[in-house]
């Protein structure tokens, strides 16, 4: 049975949908205005990786991610850069779906963009109004008046006397309370805006998901996920809308995935210590900053570091070295195996990655002692359940990699392995092989040895066969 950690009762729950064999899930999404950023790829990460176990565990998975492309940052940038905020925002959509591509992070079955769903929110605002738990301020915003919300603070454990003590909101004399937030709020000169019955004006950030999952999933839902930053107030904020205006339970089980750390700093540019996608990758396999990603317990911190990434390629590289003589395809597989048994307690102990790659390892240690192909098959199963050894092991370990890059057509680009005499590309390496061969024929062979330690020093390791071509890979 699934157990997931709810940070509404703050404990492990069994896992049980509203509707039998059926789930469906929401996940707060990117504001799109800047390039998608370490913490981004994590979120996209964890539930592409709780996605994919649900759909092994036998569920229909209905999975809606949002896109913010209205708020205060998006029309700043788009101001700043003199251009238009839909011009902004697709260049921004675009790189955020490469980022996900190369990642290995499928698409969801529904990606709504906030400013198609403004009618519904301006409805569930008037509901909200109705209900008297929404009001018009003088200065034209409509807020949402949080003490008439019995229960505000739940999911974030915070009282609303703790919240007032400890000035986390500025002080608006427009407000009928300082806590009160904004659902609603009015039009400045040149800025987008849609017409309201409150005056022109644009949507609030927290009700955006209100609508969107509602809209998509229904007023009741099986989980709602997202970053630990956004547990307070945006998930807060979404709860005291869903439930004022439908009066019944919003979500039954919420997700929050840990901070991305960078050298034990909480991540962030204030801190000048943030780091986009696109920075990673350029240094990066794609595939090693997902195994990074995965090899940390989604709720636990996640330490960014260079040692750190290095030590996930290597680890990555011994399951690839484990499958680099076999010709095997991910399949079914055979939970009763006694290692696909733990891999599947460990990912339904709230989805457990660190002890089910601990289980891949010891698959691999399996294949290197008795080169067996069922186990070799097995790990390639598994790991695809995680998005993990996709590529062709021998590809992998040459340090090639097959990219998308905007529209272009896939492409291969070998990853040159620097060293002092230059670049070794592939084709460079298998002519220095192809020296080395006709050098050992001849019994030269202090020239085909100077080739081997020369490829060595550049980081290649040669692997001489009995009865087939020399290989090579990357240390």
């Amino acid at each position: 049975m699934l157990k997931i950690y709810n940070t509404l009762t703050r404990s492990k729950q069994e896992f049980v949908p509203l509707t039998t064999g059926k789930v469906n899930m929401y996940v707060c999404g990117m504001t799109v205005y800047d390039y998608c950023h370490l913490g981004h790829a994590r979120v996209m990460v964890v539930f592409d990786v709780v996605r994919r176990w649900l759909r092994s565990s036998g569920y229909a998975v209905t999975y809606v991610r949002n896109i913010t492309d209205i708020d205060d940052k998006i029309i700043k940038r788009a101001q700043e850069n003199g251009e238009t905020m839909g011009t902004l925002t697709e260049r921004f959509i675009t790189a955020m779906d490469e980022d996900a591509a190369a990642l290995g992070v499928e698409k969801p079955d529904f990606e709504p963009r906030a400013t198609q769903y403004v009618q519904g929110m301006l409805d569930m605002i008037e509901v909200l109004r109705q209900k008297g738990l929404a009001y018009q301020a003088s200065d034209g915003d409509v807020n949402y008046a949080v003490r008439k919300f019995e229960g505000y603070g739940k999911l974030s454990g915070k009282s609303l006397d703790d919240l007032r003590a400890g000035e986390r909101v500025q002080v608006d004399m427009a407000k009928d309370d300082p806590l009160d937030f904004v659902l609603w709020k009015r039009a400045k000169e040149g800025e987008p805006s849609w017409d309201s019955p409150w005056g022109k004006g644009r949507p609030g950030w927290h009700i955006e998901c209100s609508v969107m999952s509602s809209s998509l999933l229904g007023k009741h839902f099986d989980i709602h996920g997202g970053g630990q930053d956004l547990q307070f107030p945006h998930h807060e904020n979404e709860i005291a809308q869903s439930e004022g205006a439908h009066q019944c339970t919003f979500v039954n089980t919420w997700m929050h995935n840990g901070f991305v750390r960078v050298d034990n700093e909480k991540m962030s540019k204030s801190l000048g210590n943030f780091f986009t996608v696109r920075e990673i990758l350029a240094k990066y396999d794609p595939e090693v900053v997902r195994f990074f990603i995965i090899r940390a317990q989604y709720r636990s911190p996640l330490n960014y570091s260079d040692h750190h990434l290095d030590d996930a390629k290597q680890g990555l590289t011994r399951l690839y070295t484990a499958l680099k003589d076999f010709d095997v395809v991910a399949g079914e597989i055979d939970w009763s195996n006694s290692h696909a048994a733990k891999f599947r307690d460990a990912m339904n102990d709230d989805f457990n990655t660190p002890e089910a790659v601990a289980v891949l390892f010891e698959l691999a240690n399996e294949i290197n002692r008795s080169r067996s192909t069922e186990a070799a098959k097995l790990l390639k199963s598994l790991a695809s359940v995680l998005g993990l050894l996709t590529q062709d092991a021998t590809y992998f370990l040459q340090g090639r990699n097959v990219v998308r890059v905007g529209q272009a057509e896939e492409r291969d680009i070998a990853m040159p392995v620097r060293a002092i005499g230059g670049a070794y590309t592939p084709d460079r390496i298998e002519r220095l092989i192809e020296e080395r061969n006709e050098a050992r024929k001849d019994r030269n062979f202090a020239h085909a040895d100077s080739i081997r330690k020369e490829l060595l020093n550049a980081g290649i390791v040669l692997e001489d066969h009995p009865n087939s071509p020399t290989t090579w890979r990357r240390s």
